[in-house]
């Protein structure tokens, strides 16, 4: 009779209130267990109704914040990959919502690119079909993952509003000179007929894609001058603006290499190439106060300048029938091809300089050349200005002038497919290459109904596309029929969601200056080099042109590991089988047979694939699990930043931990409908005690893993701790208690961000329970769960003053918040020195400063630097209180 009574006291119909807000009735299912069916009922419920809150562009009480996570490829289906990126991405935007900031969360479509062309062409399609049908099916995957993006914000690569300003993107790199066309010899897939970059080419020669052989081929192609910004780019990874980006920036400086020579551009003096406006050679040097001094460049035979003579040195040194001009004095500069010097690691070009080089100028001596005493001593002072001087000259000439490392090349972004942006560039035999005219973007690629497999694009065959009138004189011309990179479309697409119809440039500025940098940034290790490259480089680039206020894109990153599975597969012919297939012997020492052959079978954790039978559909997740228990799954156990082996021996935790909220807000209602007599005072007190405790506690360690850390797993971790002290309660303090209606109200609030529907049932039920207790305005009874403030640490709640020297902790001092929050670096720095095992380890040491980091609501750590580490046994560990 009373779970009747409970089931029709939740069963109220939603009623609004003042200001049009709603409050949102639970569907009364407390009585039920928590099946699947019932998690499945209640995410239907919240599906179109969980709070989503857009940016609001002139809120000017509000920080920004901008979330990002790296878009999807639209391939047709969700993997647990994107459910893990995309978990993560909503419960941090959702976090930063609930703590008063004005968060822009946009979603988008990386949508051009070789596997949709591949598809298509199998499938006797489009690709532009084929594309927009996997959008339409994965958008609507997304949002029963419960993700709060602003879809009014969603762009896609391959839609020409968004693509035209690629091209603009493009027009304005040309302006600049940072865009040439030149023959290079490339990385050729003869099956996916198209250049590859060397990252796409496995150890074994083979394309990373089609497994094909691959085969290098010279051919024309467009080239963008990354190089020019590398040591801004190197520079840039020091920025203060950067936070948490680890081991990313050790891959970006790998990536780059020191930049400790510069770049000039020597022409060719060839007859068959003195009317081509790209007839230059890049030549790098350590020693750019000599460039005018250059008495030879030395090549390998790999060289493009050697292998366009078909030389091979054989041992022997060469001299080629080609000669390169001196920018700075018209000089004419002999080319050898030769393995007698050292040439750079990775490098395959050597500037000859004999007064700078006592190598050179053997070489030099040996081959009868001019040269020049050596001459390499310079007051350091003297030596900066000259470089300065040279490379000033070299700008001025554009002949180069940036400093770069030796080993970094410029961004080839040509592809010789359909299925990406059109290069913007008319071919006229007058006038050569002339970049479109503004009013006539986009260039659209033609409508096709299908694609077959050719050896050429089949731009080249449209013939009423690829004819054109010349921009410039108006004769005939061909329009340009590589595409680009899908690395362009990338680089760029975070300043779109800024307002993706802007119609007059790329982005708006204004917005732009309110609204970037990205603030976190969420994505996998596997683009942590190439594309965070390429997006840093554009965003330099347009910081020059005064479109952006910061030069770094990205202020913080969280880079997510892989979603691995357990893979089986056959020693001896290294096929990959089902699980289904395989006996398990002995799992703990991985001992498995093929179940029809009985051939040894070895077990691994590998990337989910299809081709590898290891894969977990997110949809068969939702439909056994729940959405919002594979959230749970998903973000438990193991960091953001390690891989995560997909195990089903993980899951009773989480599902266990639901079942006990679960009970835990049937009780709530129980007892508040039905209260229990009083028990003893000291023992109510003393519950009340333990709760504001556990609440402050789990409080602090939930924001320190949202917000510091980036642990969100240790988050779900405390959460489950915070429930555990929940349920110790008995009946009386669960009916009468302050406190436990405080922790409880935590605990759902703690839990939105990670599971909104299954939180926002269980809100419902709490905000329907009678005998309300908190009356302080710190719960807003009229706003459903996912429009509360986040929780804060009560102001008499002890936190911790870390003390360290060198980085080594040697004591803790306890302050109340309120007290520890407006503390400053100096108090900060004078309580650490009153402190007697800060005192020990400083005895014979000289204090040269401190360095302060104040992490409101959950501590502080204050770390005095010293001339010289402490020794081991100077360190100790106690705790004192303000």
């Amino acid at each position: 009779m009373k779970l009747l009574v409970l089931k029709h006291r939740f069963l109220f119909a939603t009623k609004y209130l003042s200001g049009n807000r709603r409050l949102l009735s639970s569907l009364g299912l407390f009585d039920e267990d928590l099946s699947c069916s019932v998690k499945r009922r209640i995410e239907r419920h919240w599906a179109s109704k969980l709070y989503q809150q857009s940016f609001q562009e002139n809120d000017k009480s509000k920080e920004k914040y901008y979330v990002l996570c790296m878009f999807p490829y639209p391939s047709g289906f969700l993997h647990m990959g994107h459910v893990r990126i995309y978990t993560i991405s909503d419960a941090l935007a959702r976090f930063q919502r609930m703590n008063g900031k004005n968060v822009i969360h946009p979603i988008g479509w990386d949508a051009f690119g070789l596997p949709a062309e591949n598809a298509a062409i199998d499938r006797q399609l489009s690709p532009e079909d084929w594309t927009l049908k996997n959008i339409d099916y994965m958008r609507e995957q997304l949002k029963e993952l419960g993700c709060s993006f602003e879809w009014k914000r969603e762009l896609a690569t391959c839609d020409p509003v968004y693509y035209r300003w690629t091209q603009e993107l493009f027009l304005k790199l040309f302006e600049a000179g940072l865009v040439y066309q030149k023959e290079a010899l490339v990385n050729w897939d003869p099956v996916d007929q198209t250049v590859l970059a060397d990252e796409q080419v496995d150890e074994n020669g083979n394309s990373w894609r089609s497994g094909a052989h691959v085969e290098k081929k010279l051919l024309k192609q467009w080239f963008i001058r990354t190089t020019q910004f590398a040591k801004e780019l190197y520079d840039g990874l020091n920025d203060s603006v950067l936070h948490d980006w680890k081991d990313i920036i050790k891959l970006q400086k790998h990536w780059i290499g020191e930049c400790d020579g510069v770049n000039f551009y020597f022409k060719i003096n060839n007859v068959s190439l003195k009317n081509s406006e790209n007839d230059s050679v890049t030549v790098w040097t350590r020693w750019p106060e000599h460039i005018e001094k250059v008495r030879f460049v030395a090549v390998k035979d790999s060289h493009l300048l050697a292998l366009k003579e078909n030389v091979k040195t054989n041992g022997n040194t060469i001299k080629l029938n080609v000669e390169l001009i001196n920018p700075f004095n018209g000089e004419l500069v002999p080319v050898f091809v030769t393995e007698e010097l050292k040439f750079e690691p990775l490098g395959d070009c050597y500037v000859g300089i004999p007064s700078a080089s006592e190598e050179a100028l053997q070489f030099a001596e040996k081959y009868g050349l001019k040269t020049d005493p050596l001459n390499t001593v310079d007051n350091p002072d003297d030596l900066t200005e000259k470089q300065k001087v040279i490379c000033d000259k070299a700008k001025l000439l554009k002949a180069g002038g940036h400093w770069s490392s030796a080993k970094l090349r410029d961004w080839l972004i040509s592809r010789q497919r359909f299925w990406g942006t059109p290069i913007p560039i008319i071919h006229c035999k007058k006038c050569g290459s002339v970049p479109v005219d503004r009013g006539d973007l986009p260039v659209k690629l033609p409508k096709l109904s299908q694609l077959s497999r050719k050896d050429k694009s089949p731009l080249q065959d449209d013939s009423s596309w690829l004819n054109t009138t010349c921009p410039s004189c108006g004769g005939d011309a061909t329009r340009e029929t590589d595409t680009m990179d899908t690395f362009v479309d990338s680089s760029w697409y975070f300043l779109r969601y800024l307002d993706p119809k802007y119609n007059r440039e790329m982005f708006s500025k204004d917005k732009a200056f309110k609204m970037t940098p990205v603030d976190l940034y969420i994505g996998g290790k596997e683009h942590a080099v190439l594309h965070l490259y390429y997006a840093r480089f554009v965003s330099h680039f347009l910081h020059s042109l005064g479109m952006l206020p910061e030069r770094e894109p990205f202020k913080r990153l969280l880079v997510h590991g892989m979603v691995m599975g357990r893979s089986f597969r056959v020693k001896g012919t290294g096929e990959y089988i089902p699980e289904s297939r395989v006996k398990i012997i002995d799992m703990k020492k991985n001992k498995a047979v093929c179940k029809e052959t009985g051939r040894p079978v070895t077990i691994s954790w590998e990337k989910m694939s299809k081709s590898k039978h290891n894969g977990v559909n997110p949809e068969d997740m939702f439909n056994e699990y729940g959405i919002d228990t594979t959230r749970l799954l998903i973000l438990a156990d193991v960091s953001p930043t390690s891989h995560r082996n997909w195990n089903s021996n993980t899951f009773p935790g989480i599902l266990n931990w639901q079942k006990r909220l679960w009970l835990t807000m049937r009780d709530f209602l129980k007892h508040r409908n039905h209260p229990p007599p009083m028990i003893a005072k000291d023992q109510f007190k003393a519950q009340e005690n333990f709760l504001w405790d556990s609440r402050n506690y789990y409080i602090k360690g939930n924001t320190f893993n949202f917000v510091i850390s980036q642990q969100v797993s240790i988050a779900v971790s405390k959460q489950q701790g915070l429930t555990n002290s929940i349920r110790r309660s008995p009946a009386a303090v669960i009916a009468h208690s302050l406190q436990y209606e405080r922790a409880l109200a935590t605990q759902l609030i703690l839990l939105s961000p990670l599971a909104p529907h299954f939180a926002s049932e269980l809100w419902s039920g709490f905000v329907s329970a009678p005998n309300r207790l908190n009356h302080s305005g710190e719960i807003d009874w009229d706003k459903t769960v996912l429009e509360q403030d986040w929780p804060e640490i009560d102001a008499d709640y002890e936190l911790d003053l870390v003390c360290q020297v060198n980085g080594h902790e040697n004591c803790v001092v306890k302050y109340k918040r309120a007290a520890l929050d407006s503390l400053t670096k100096d108090e900060a720095v004078e309580v650490a020195l009153r402190q007697s095992a800060v005192q020990k380890p400083l005895k014979l040491r000289n204090v040269l400063g401190a360095d302060f980091t104040l992490h409101p609501g959950c501590g502080s750590t204050i770390n005095i630097l010293t001339d010289q580490p402490p020794a081991k046994n100077q360190v100790h560990h106690v705790e004192a209180n303000t």
